[in-house]
C-alpha cells in the first residue's frame, strides 16, 4: 500500500501570520496524521525559491499593510511564476486575508500606494480611503451545503472576474466587498477567503476538503476516515451563535 504524505509549503510565516493563521498548519498536521498520512510543511522566506511540483498544497496567511509591502515583490519576482504553474497545474492553494489580496492583480492601500499581486486570481482590492468603515467581526458563509466560520478585518474591497466564483455566499458579515454577497475566491484549486480565527480548526470539513484536494492530485481519490470532530463541531456552532446571534447543532444544520 501506498504511503500517502501531503508535502506544504507555507509562504512568509514570520510575515503573514495575524489572528492565529499558524494554527491552520497545525489543524491540517493534526488531521493528516491522525490518519497515518505524513505532513511535510516547509516554511518559505522571502528570497526563498518556490519549485512549482514540489509540493501538494501551498498555504500563506495574512498581515497588516506593513508586511504586505515586505513580501508584495518577492511574491511576484521570486515565487509568482511558480505559483502561477503551480495552481494551474492543480496544487492546492490556501489565501487569507492579506495573502489573499496579494493572489490578485493589484492590493490598493488606503493612502493610494498600488501593491502589485502575484497574478494568480483575477481579482482586485482597493481600500476606500482612512474614513472608509473597516469590515470588523464574526462571519458565517454558506458553503457546500454547510456553513464556514470566521473573523474577518479588513479594510479593502475585493472584487472578481471573470472565471472566479466566490467560496462561499454571506450569511453573517461582510465578506469580499460588502455590497455583492460573495465571500472568498475560488479558482482551479485555489481558495481565497478573508476568513481567520484560525480558520481550519473550527471548519474541519474544509479543512478535509482541502487535504483530500491535495492528495487526489498525486494519488487519486482518497478517502479520509472520520475523525472524532466534536470539539471542533462545538466551535463552529458557538461561531455561528456569536455570528448570527442563533444556535446551530453541528456543523452546518440549524435548529
Amino acid at each position: 500500500m501506498t504511503k500517502l504524505k501531503l508535502r506544504l509549503a507555507h509562504l512568509y510565516p514570520k510575515h503573514m501570520n495575524i489572528y492565529g493563521d499558524r494554527g491552520n498548519i497545525l489543524c491540517l498536521r493534526r488531521r493528516c496524521e491522525e490518519r497515518a498520512i505524513a505532513f511535510q510543511a516547509d516554511e518559505l522566506a522571502p528570497g526563498d525559491a518556490l519549485a512549482a511540483d514540489a509540493y501538494d498544497m501551498v498555504f500563506i496567511g495574512g498581515a497588516q499593510d506593513r508586511e504586505q509591502r515586505r513580501v508584495a515583490e518577492d511574491l511576484l519576482k521570486v515565487k509568482g511564476a511558480a505559483l502561477r504553474e503551480a495552481v494551474e497545474g492543480g496544487v492546492t492553494l490556501l489565501a487569507v486575508c492579506g495573502g489573499y489580496q496579494l493572489m490578485g492583480r493589484f492590493y490598493r492601500t488606503a493612502e493610494g500606494e498600488e501593491l502589485p499581486g502575484a497574478g494568480v486570481l483575477d481579482i482586485w482590492t482597493v481600500h476606500p480611503g482612512p474614513r472608509a468603515r473597516r469590515f470588523i467581526g464574526n462571519v458565517v458563509v454558506k458553503w457546500r451545503g454547510a456553513t464556514l466560520v470566521g473573523f474577518e478585518n479588513h479594510g479593502g474591497r475585493t472584487h472578481l472576474g471573470a472565471g472566479v466564483r466566490p467560496l462561499g455566499r454571506v450569511v453573517a458579515g461582510f465578506g469580499n466587498n460588502g455590497r455583492d454577497g460573495g465571500e472568498g475566491a475560488v479558482y482551479k484549486n485555489l481558495f481565497g477567503t478573508y476568513l481567520h480565527g484560525s480558520l481550519l480548526p473550527k471548519n474541519p470539513q474544509f479543512a478535509d476538503h482541502l487535504i483530500a484536494t491535495a492528495l487526489a492530485r498525486r494519488y487519486g481519490d482518497v478517502p479520509l476516515p472520520p475523525l472524532d470532530d466534536r470539539i471542533e463541531s462545538t466551535a463552529h456552532a458557538e461561531a455561528v451563535r456569536l455570528a448570527t446571534r442563533r444556535g446551530i447543532i453541528g456543523i452546518g444544520g440549524r435548529k
